[in-house]
């Protein structure tokens, strides 16, 4: 069935379309860096400081923790998003009008958000207001009064957001991939929980979480723009010394990919909605920057967008050409020990085995046949898209933050770009033999599937497309 399957796509998709154009030379990129230099403190309890001083009028400052719903048991997930919301309900010293009214009065934003393994509050002042900033972002994390009242409001407001995430199928398509790649561990949980968790956390759940993980060797207090590295170190012993240095928590079960499915066919929605993942590599990998010169590879397209058919991602270029999809993204999700890697596509029904087909094809064109030219194109525009990426105070502190608490160091842009130019050919080639050739994925779709082919059908085209 598969040979017919591709045989059929084949016909209908030109041949040059299957091989990449040679004419485009492998190019050296001379770029100079002005990034300043990270500087970063260890205070006596473990929390570390770490800035990178600029220029301006504003900065931005934020704490980042080394928790989120992976640390989370089966009995309290979600409770880590729980607290996030919280921590704008009112302090001990600031309700929470009083709290708002002196953001607002400063013109200054303060935000927070969660995810599997980590959390973070940030906030955006001008220069002169960061202490105040500093202060604000202590006393929420240390001080929140967690009452009763707040906490019932608060579980109605979550509930809430729970029914805006189901009904978004891209959401509840990723929190199904998780579940199905990472069945029985952490990983695989949702980072709001179950209706059933949220309707029953409670203040005690909410502190036990606090004294566990709110500790200061799992915390960086990262900041970038107009700041001084010592004053934002002074402002840290004040506001933070009397965290707990406890030891740093541990998952209860390390992440184990596991090849399966999740199906949901609903045929009044009028697309179908599928994700293929394999298991990818965590933060530090030597193979993480490989990874995303091939993600920079498989590239992303929309009907909406009016390109395609000379967009540099072949696979978009077949889509395009031959009105296969609505849109495809390629996905790298990365954790501390392992992560995520694959396609997002949204089709019409009448489209969907021949996507997924092509999809495969494509995977296994770039294990055995990436070209130097290809890649060095695909080079070029995922270093473009990483540094522009990091255009603003609050982009850089994400970075640092984000950084430090999985990597214990900031990477300088200058060794991001070299680590890209790095990557061969050969390189790409080999991680996507090892990650996308005969291998079993994750596979999830959710929509009109009745096109869907079996399990074992998908599998086997990882073998058998090989070329």
């Amino acid at each position: 069935m598969a040979s017919r399957i591709l045989s059929r796509v084949s016909r209908s998709v030109p041949a040059s379309l299957f091989t990449p154009s040679k004419s485009v030379p492998a190019r050296a990129f001379a770029t100079t860096f002005h990034q300043p230099g990270t500087k970063v403190t260890t205070l006596p309890n473990g929390l570390r400081v770490a800035t990178e001083e600029g220029h301006g009028e504003t900065a931005t400052v934020g704490v980042w923790i080394d928790a989120g719903s992976a640390y989370e048991s089966e009995a309290n997930n979600g409770v880590a998003h729980f607290l996030e919301h919280m921590a704008f309900k009112g302090t001990q010293r600031r309700t929470q009008q009083q709290l708002e009214l002196e953001v607002e009065n400063m013109g200054a934003s303060l935000n927070a958000y969660t995810s599997r393994e980590q959390t973070v509050y940030y906030a955006r002042s001008f220069k002169n207001d960061v202490p105040k900033a500093v202060d604000i972002l202590s006393d929420i994390l240390q001080n929140s009064q967690l009452s009763d009242a707040n906490i019932e409001r608060e579980r109605n407001t979550i509930l809430t957001e729970l029914k805006t995430v189901e009904s978004s199928t891209e959401e509840v398509i990723f929190d199904y991939l998780h579940s199905a790649a990472y069945q029985g561990t952490p990983l695989g949980r949702t980072i709001l929980g179950p209706r059933s968790n949220i309707e029953s956390i409670s203040r005690s759940d909410l502190t036990n979480y606090i004294s566990t993980h709110y500790t200061a060797p799992r915390m960086v207090l990262a900041a970038s723009g107009a700041v001084k590295h010592e004053e934002l170190v002074e402002l840290a012993k004040k506001s933070f010394a009397s965290l707990p240095a406890h030891e740093k928590h541990s998952f209860d079960h390390l992440p184990e990919f596991t090849g399966s499915e999740i199906r949901v066919r609903n045929d009044e929605l009028p697309l179908a909605h599928i994700a293929l993942a394999v298991e990818s590599v965590g933060w530090n990998h030597p193979d993480f920057y490989t990874l995303q010169v091939l993600q920079t590879l498989l590239g992303n397209w929309d009907h909406t967008i009016g390109a395609g058919n000379n967009l540099s991602s072949r696979l978009a270029e077949i889509v395009s050409t031959n009105h296969l999809g609505h849109s495809i993204s390629t996905f790298q999700t990365c954790y501390n020990n392992t992560g995520l890697f694959g396609n997002y596509l949204v089709t019409e029904a009448k489209h969907v085995e021949d996507l997924i087909a092509i999809t495969i094809t494509e995977w296994q064109r770039l294990a055995n046949g990436a070209t130097s030219a290809e890649v060095e194109r695909a080079k070029a525009k995922l270093t473009a898209s990483l540094l522009m990426a990091l255009d603003g105070t609050t982009a850089i502190t994400e970075e640092i933050g984000r950084q430090m608490i999985s990597l214990d160091r900031r990477v300088p842009a200058a060794e991001v770009a070299q680590r890209i130019q790095e990557v061969t050919a050969s390189d790409v080639r080999r991680v996507a033999r090892e990650r996308l050739t005969d291998i079993s994925p994750a596979v999830v779709a959710i929509g009109p599937i009745e096109g869907l082919p079996d399990y074992n059908q998908i599998r086997g085209w990882t073998y058998w497309n090989r070329m």
